[in-house]
């Protein structure tokens, strides 16, 4: 029998911070089930690896025996998580959240178990919450309090606005933690100022504070930022096998530790053996290889996994993506990039014109697909393989400054 020592090491590995591992050893220590909180904002249609970050410590806590609640926040989504954010994020419509939402539940489901997770959407109790409760929910917090949050802060001294409903949201991510009664609340190290916000209204309406258990954030493809779809640095996990492979492929042999100790279902061990055989002399693309596989099957199927393996080498052979390319980082002052410019300064092309000119040949390609557009425009902190004719590749990184 598993005891309570044993569980608490299971759920810390991984974890960037508990607050309080003593109030969550004794919860474990009552030998009921608790009640596990997270909170998603459906933002974009589309969830991302970085999010199973999350969801995989969830799962880790449904197979102890605890009942998952997953909070979609729709009502939340309507305000925009501040979080990170120096400028004031642009609200979604009702219609936008609802259909987000909708495609969140179809993904989650790839992970979590059914049967022990329940959805619940914070309008349920928001909705019906009038303007005199929601006096009184922000009269219990101060806006000295808020402003320690360090992006307010930063907004704050630039003299950049903060909306007045932006300080709402820590609000009602905390008193949702009070309509579900948690007892942990997971989030990633950005969502700490909200989650002890919970703490503090549970202890307001007489609950016990849930434990706050912060769980580290996956850098996107770039490896600076993190992973966003927004940013286009992102592996959804929807995304063909082909496509999901590709990516993982991209990543530096220094970011794929980082990838493989926060997704990999590998056990520590294994992943030890992994890095010594590095060490050792093996090659970081074989083990490259292994890990993409095991996220493209839990994804999709060992089969696709291994076609998606199949169809990546025979590029190689083929000659259409080199094993070893130049590795070219740009900063750019604005957020985007046109592919002309990209090519040019990322030495694949003379100039401009003859970037143009490629482009109208269709001798130009991003991650092995074609591009036909000549005013397409790139993402800045974003990362891709750029081909201009039949010889000529960068792995091109783009930086915003």
């Amino acid at each position: 029998m598993t005891t309570v020592i044993e569980t608490l090491n299971q759920i810390k590995q991984g974890t960037d911070e508990i607050l309080r591992e003593e109030e969550l050893r004794t919860k474990l220590e009552s030998g009921k089930p608790l009640r596990i909180k997270v909170g998603l904002d459906p933002t974009a249609p589309d969830l991302h690896v970085g999010h199973t970050v999350l969801l995989n410590k969830l799962r880790q806590f449904q197979n102890l025996g605890h009942q998952i609640f997953l909070l979609i926040g729709d009502f939340t989504g309507m305000i925009g998580d501040p979080t990170g954010k120096n400028i004031t994020r642009k609200s979604l419509s009702k219609e936008e959240v609802l259909e987000n939402a909708r495609t969140y539940q179809e993904q989650i489901f790839k992970i979590l178990d059914p049967d022990t997770t329940e959805i619940c959407f914070n309008s349920e109790w928001m909705g019906k919450m009038d303007a005199s409760g929601l006096i009184k929910l922000a009269a219990q917090h101060t806006v000295a309090r808020m402003l320690e949050r360090d992006d307010f802060h930063k907004r704050y001294t630039k003299k950049q606005p903060i909306a007045i409903h932006e300080f709402l949201y820590p609000l009602i991510q905390g008193y949702d933690s009070v309509e579900l009664r948690a007892d942990v609340e997971l989030g990633g190290t950005d969502q700490k100022f909200n989650m002890l916000v919970g703490r503090e209204l549970q202890k307001h309406y007489g609950q016990k504070p849930q434990v706050v258990l912060t769980m580290p954030i996956l850098e996107g493809l770039d490896g600076v930022q993190k992973m966003s779809k927004s940013l286009g640095n992102y592996i959804g996990i929807k995304e063909p096998p082909d496509e999901m492979f590709g990516k993982l492929m991209s990543v530096s042999d220094t970011l794929m530790w980082r990838y493989i100790d926060l997704l990999s279902f590998k056990t520590s061990a294994q992943i030890q053996q992994w890095k010594q055989s590095v060490e050792d002399g093996t090659n970081p693309r074989d083990i490259k290889v292994e890990f993409s596989k095991e996220i493209v099957e839990r994804f999709h199927s060992g089969d696709m996994a291994e076609h998606a393996y199949k169809q990546f080498v025979a590029r190689f052979k083929r000659g259409e993506i080199p094993e070893d390319m130049p590795e070219v980082t740009l900063t750019v002052e604005t957020t985007h990039i046109p592919i002309a410019n990209l090519l040019k300064e990322a030495g694949l092309t003379p100039s401009t014109s003859e970037a143009m000119r490629m482009i109208k040949q269709g001798a130009v390609k991003i991650d092995g697909e074609r591009v036909s557009d000549r005013v397409l425009k790139i993402q800045a902190n974003s990362q891709h393989i750029y081909q201009v004719g039949k010889r000529r590749f960068a792995r091109v990184k783009i930086n915003e400054k």
